[in-house]
Formats: C-alpha cells, structure tokens, sequence
C-alpha cells in the first residue's frame, strides 16, 4: 500500500518542484520593487509614450540619470501629463509658495500690514528652525525687514532668513493649517524628521489653485503672481524660452534635489509645468529641466 502512494504521490511532487523552479527562473529578472519612493542615484528615464505632449516631455528625458517628477498642465484645454506626480522629495525652497500664501491671507484678515517691522536675531532664528551652525549661511547679526521687503526677498531671490522671519511671523502651525485647509494632502512643512516634505503633484495643485484665484481674494491673488513673474532665479524653466514669454515660477534647491514650477503665460494657452529633480549631479538636472520646459513651450505654442 504504501509502495502505491508513493508510486501516485512522487510524480506529482516532482511536478510541483519542476514548476516552482521555471516560475522562479522566469520572475527572477523581474525587478522588485519593496519602496513607492525609487532610488534617484544612476536611474535612467525609461520612454513610457502615453500622449504627443508625453512622448515630447520623455524624449527630452530620454538617457539621462536621477529621478524626475514632472507634471504639465495646459489651463485652458486641459491637456495634461505626469510622471512620478506623486512621489516625494524635499522641496528646497519651495516651501515659501506656502509662506506666501499664508501671509496673504494674514494680510487679508488685518492680521498683517504690508509695513509691520520684523526683527530678529539670526541665532535665534537659526535655533528656533534647527538650523545646523555649519549649514547655516548666517550665525550672528540681526535681521529686520518690513513684511512687503520680505516677501519680495523670499520669492524673487529666495532668501532664506527672509523666508525664516515671515514662517516665525504667521506661525507653522498656520502654515500647516493651510496645506490642510485647501487639499495639499502631500505635503509637509515639518514632517518627523523636521524636513519640509512635497510632491509634484502637490506643487500644481498649488499653481492650478493660484491660477483660479481660490487662495486668496483677487487683489492677493494678482500681487502673489507678479511677485512670482519678478523672480530673478532664472536658470531653469525659463531659460531657453524667449524672453517676452511671461513666467510666474519659484525654485528649490537643497542638496541633490533641484526643482522649479509655476505657470507660462500664453495667449490662450497658459499652461502650468512642474519639474522636480534629485539626482547626483543637480547642474545637469538643471538644465535638462530647462530643456524639457523649452520642448513643452514650443508644444503648446505650434
């Protein structure tokens, strides 16, 4: 009896083992994938054509090394394309559209005046928003700026204790307040780590807002974009367009990360692009962003 079964049961053993080791071969050159976030060091951008305005965007990506999270949206036909929208990366100093935003809106609600005196001392400063003595590109002095200079100085040059007295001014628990008040549910201006957080999507969610007019009334929405129109950081997504193209865009930059989003004005094609970056060689990434926001111009404007 027992010679039977194992006589039934040894062919159908070697079975199973047989197909277990062909399934194993066969997924073994499948990459796995154990993180939503992929890795940004030597990822080259494969061509994943889903559209004309995708297939111009991943061609202008095609080869290069690093993680790219791009999402362009035209306002007025709606066309659209994204790629790692959702993924998350340190926004640089795009946390101060947030800044912006929420100042705003204090100014709004006569919590602010467009005159109010700032002052601070930069240690302090630096204490308060755990800014490391060696990474800090100010230690000592003061800093005194009305609100109007500070917010001209946070957006058009992104300057950084400009940027730290306006965020001690409104509070971060407002800042926070405000990500959550209208949906900006991927972002963070301290996550656990104290590091502000974001995604692609995030940022034109922002500008598509901005765009409509729903963060603030009409006289903060126009003062909020010509502050953006008047940024001098202009290396990337302006960079190959013609120079009476109108841009209202802001920059981010903090170690491998570089990124930069806003709206492109055009007639009756305004579209908004947002192009983020961590790679081991930020300089390049730069420039290949420009060359992605030069390819979606000519795109939308044939």
């Amino acid at each position: 009896m027992r010679a039977f079964l194992i006589l039934i049961l040894f062919p159908i053993i070697v079975g199973i083992l047989l197909f277990l080791i062909v399934r194993m071969v066969i997924y073994s050159s499948e990459p796995i994938s154990i993180s939503p976030i992929p890795k940004s060091k030597g990822q080259v951008i494969q061509a994943q054509t889903s559209s004309e305005l995708g297939r111009v965007i991943e061609e202008s990506l095609q080869g290069t090394t690093g993680t790219y999270g791009i999402v362009v949206k035209n306002l007025k036909t709606n066309e659209s394309y994204s790629s790692k929208e959702h993924r998350v990366f340190e926004p640089g100093s795009l946390y101060k559209l947030w800044v912006m935003a929420t100042v705003f809106q204090q100014l709004e609600s006569g919590k602010l005046k467009l005159s109010d005196k700032m002052t601070q001392e930069i240690s302090v400063l630096n204490d308060k928003f755990n800014i490391a003595t060696e990474s800090a590109e100010m230690t000592d002095g003061e800093i005194s700026l009305s609100v109007e200079e500070a917010l001209d100085q946070m957006i058009t040059i992104s300057h950084n204790y400009a940027a730290l007295l306006l965020s001690e001014k409104v509070k971060l628990s407002n800042i926070t307040s405000f990500l959550k008040k209208y949906g900006f549910e991927e972002s963070s201006i301290g996550s656990k780590d104290g590091t502000p957080k974001t995604t692609p999507y995030d940022i034109s969610l922002y500008f598509e807002k901005l765009y409509k007019g729903d963060l603030g009334n009409s006289s903060s929405t126009k003062d909020m974009i010509e502050l953006l129109k008047r940024q001098k950081l202009n290396n990337k997504l302006p960079k190959y367009l013609p120079d009476n193209v109108e841009i209202a865009h802001k920059t981010g930059e903090l170690g491998y990360f570089t990124h930069d989003a806003g709206i492109v004005y055009l007639d009756k094609k305004d579209y908004i692009i947002t192009a983020f970056s961590e790679s081991d060689f930020p300089e390049g990434a730069e420039d290949r962003i420009a060359e992605v926001s030069q390819n979606v111009y000519h795109y939308f404007n044939k």
